[in-house]
């Protein structure tokens, strides 16, 4: 795998399948496989259950299929044995578990950055947002929330989003800084914009202040701060 970040974290970390413990942890490693968050690699010494070779290996690593009383995760276990700082652990396919916990509360989408930062603040800055001409919200009270390496998030209250031109979404999507999220489309001169507007119903603690209000992807629409057109940022939504 080449040159590895690798870090030992104080969390207990236990994940589930079948309705079994799979691994119990409490000295997980934080492997960043990329940049933009890690990976739990957990001790062998750690798991609860079968892990059996699938005869198969991919790239440097051995393959293993999870096995409890509760069913099989094909493929779901990764082990290293030829890598002098990864040989003692077992990377567990993250998505494959049913549960993951850090200490007694539930993560999800994959293991929190301890180098990333979540600040919701308060603003008194005036914020409009427009497409193709059209204005679908203003307000003079965001609560902008900053992220480590993405844009800042203009969140509006609904009270000054414009409903009308809001459609319903089947989309959802989590995030383990922020919690599950809602989404909108918007019609705006009769072409729908899919999934365009966002919003966290039950956010997760770090993010409370966030709760209710309706954020819309700058990436795709002009965000006007002030009175000033801002530049849209790059972004994996762009």
């Amino acid at each position: 795998m080449g040159d590895l970040r690798v870090e030992t974290s104080a969390k207990r970390v236990r994940a589930y399948f079948g309705g079994e413990l799979v691994a119990d942890a409490t000295a997980p490693r934080l492997v960043w496989e990329v940049p933009h968050y890690p990976a739990y690699y957990l001790p062998l010494s750690s798991v609860r259950v079968e892990l059996k070779p699938t005869g198969e290996t991919r790239d440097d690593a051995v393959v293993h299929d999870v096995v409890t009383r509760g069913g099989t995760a094909e493929g779901a276990a990764l082990t290293y044995p030829g890598s002098p700082e990864l040989r003692d652990l077992v990377r567990f396919d993250f998505a494959a578990m049913d549960e993951w916990l850090e200490e007694d509360e539930p993560i999800y989408v994959h293991p929190r950055d301890p180098y990333k930062r979540v600040d919701v603040l308060n603003s008194s800055r005036h914020v409009r947002i427009a497409l193709d001409g059209v204005t679908l919200a203003a307000s003079a009270q965001p609560r902008i929330l900053f992220e480590t390496s993405l844009p800042p998030r203009f969140y509006l209250p609904l009270s000054d989003v414009r409903f009308d031109l809001l459609r319903p979404s089947a989309t959802q999507t989590r995030c383990p800084y922020k919690g599950t999220a809602d989404y909108w489309s918007v019609e705006v001169n009769g072409v729908l914009h899919e999934d365009l507007v966002w919003i966290y119903r039950s956010p997760l603690p770090e993010s409370q202040k966030v709760a209710g209000m309706a954020c819309f992807f700058s990436e795709k629409v002009d965000l006007f701060v002030d009175g000033e057109l801002q530049e849209r940022p790059k972004s994996p939504w762009s």
